[in-house]
Parts: C-alpha cells; structure tokens; sequence
C-alpha cells in the first residue's frame, strides 16, 4: 500500500528537471529576436511615430511650428462630407483603381507562372534558372525599368509603327503612354515577381499524393484545381496580395513616369507636399495612407492565418 501512495525518488524529480529549461528556453528565445526588434523599432517604429507628430505641427510659407493641431487633417478632408467627393476621396478611388487592376492581371498571371514552375518542371537546376530569368529585371532600377516602355508607346514608338506598317491602324495610338494603361502595365512588369514567389513557396508544399488521390478519385482537371492546389495555396495568394497591395498603395515613381504626371495617386501627392516643404500636410497623408493601407491589409490576412503560416 505505502509503495503504491508514495511516488518513487525518481518519479519526484524528474517533473522539475524537465521544466527547469522552459524558464530558459523562453529568456533565450527573447534574447535571440531582440537585435532584430531593436532595428526593427529603430529603422520603422521611431520614423512612424515621428510622422505621426510632426502630422500635428503647424506650418505656413515660411515656417513649420511644433504644436497640437487638427488642421492638417481637418484640411485633408476638407469638403468629404458634401455630395461631391472631396480631392482626396478622388485620389484614394484613384489609386485603389490602380490596385484592383494591378492585381486583377498580377494574380492570375502570377499563379500560372508558379504553378507551371511547381508543378511542370522537374528539374531543380532549370526551376532555379527559370527563377533566375525572372529576377534579372531586378538588376537596374526601377526608373530604367520603366522609362524602357517609352521608346516602344510612344506616339512614334516601335508598337505604333509596327501597326501601322501593318495597315491595322492609320493614325497613332494615343492612349498607350501616358494614361491609365501605361501605369498599369508598369506596376504588373514591377510587381508580378512578388506574386510569384510566395505563391511558388505554398505550391511547392503541397503533397503531391493529394493530387494523385484527387485524380483517382474521378476529379477533372479542373476540380482538383479548384479543391485541392486553390485551397492550399491561400497563404500565397494572400501573401502575394499583401505585397501588391503595398507596392501599389505607396508608389509615387511609376505614376508620376508613366502617367506623365497627369494622373492623380496619394503617393504622388505626398511627394509633391515634400516638394514644396509641406511636411505636416505629408505626415498626415502619410498616416491616413497607413491606416488605409493596414485595413487593406487586415482584410486579406482574414483569408488565412499568415501567423502559422509563416
């Protein structure tokens, strides 16, 4: 009886010396991601939190004085509440037209791109080739990147002479630079590797024997495409939006190139604002873009749990 009510020696110990090192592990753990929070507060956290005081400062044409005012925002919003949409309701709809576009072509293009490299290619050596090709563009700058498009839409440029010495058209297409088609095919050339890679990334994780059951099972091509790699692909899709999302929301250089700086975006707004020495009117966009751009977030990361994901 007493054998059976009093636990042995070593049954006693042993519980607190397997959870001595959680303590441990857990200070240890911290103390691994604290150089990484440091940079992380430093280089992000301190900028927004001064662009969100000095969006509280007072300035004139000839100086900007710290103090506690709403009247950057109250300017911001000027005239929203009336029937007509205010400037800045315009450039928001403006930019979020550029953002639906955007990834209306970037999406599908990018899923087709990482699902034939997934899946059709075997080869590693080629895969990693393949995915080389994709980053070359990668190698000069943005602007080079997109003043490259000129010389082909431009009013003289190579697509219009091309169709002309074809006989389709008689007179140059205007509408090829300069507008809205013009911005929109720069930010899909930019923007679509990013897409591209993360959807990749949740591909290449799915169990192949997932597919072949589904294929045994009777499901067409189709069906296992749309109940088995869509499904498991979500936290690319919405990785992938994120990024897209992002690049798009606070882009000022390939609007202002592409567009001619004719077309409205609220990066280019705040770049104007800096221009001119506006730095309240800019922080305060700047955190209006922030919030607006963080909601956007929120509602793609409600499509899957990046948290466990990642």
């Amino acid at each position: 009886m007493n054998d059976l009510a009093l636990p042995r020696t070593g049954e006693a110990t042993a519980a607190p010396i397997a959870a001595a090192p959680r303590p441990r592990r857990r200070s240890l753990a911290y103390l691994q991601a604290a150089p990484l929070a440091l940079v992380f507060l430093v280089f992000l956290g301190v900028p927004l939190l001064l662009t969100a005081v000095v969006s509280f400062w007072e300035y004139n044409e000839y100086a900007i004085t710290p103090a506690l005012t709403l009247q950057n925002y109250a300017d911001l919003f000027d005239g929203c509440l009336s029937a007509d949409l205010c400037t800045t309701v315009r450039t928001y709809l403006s930019t979020l037209k550029f953002v639906a576009l955007t990834l209306a072509i970037t999406l599908p293009l990018g899923f087709a791109i990482a699902y034939f490299l997934a899946f059709h290619i075997r080869s590693d050596t080629v895969r990693m080739g393949l995915f080389l090709l994709c980053t070359i563009p990668f190698w000069t700058s943005n602007v080079i990147r997109m003043i490259s498009w000129i010389p082909l839409l431009g009013r003289n440029g190579l697509v219009n002479d091309t169709l002309r010495s074809l006989g389709l058209i008689r007179e140059p297409i205007e509408g090829l630079l300069y507008s809205d088609f013009s911005v929109v095919l720069a930010f899909v050339h930019l923007d679509t590797v990013f897409m591209i890679v993360p959807i990749f990334n949740s591909l290449a994780r799915i169990d192949r024997s997932l597919i072949e059951a589904a294929r045994d099972c009777g499901a067409s091509g189709f069906q296992t495409l749309w109940n088995v790699v869509l499904p498991l692909a979500k936290p690319g899709i919405a990785i992938g939006s994120i990024f897209v999302v992002t690049l798009v929301m606070g882009d000022f250089v390939t609007v202002g190139v592409m567009g001619g700086q004719q077309i409205a975006s609220v990066g280019k707004v705040i770049q104007v604002q800096m221009a001119y020495l506006q730095f309240p009117a800019a922080a305060a966009n700047a955190v209006v873009l922030l919030a607006a751009v963080l909601l956007m977030i929120l509602g793609l990361t409600r499509m899957i749990d990046l948290r466990r994901e990642l």
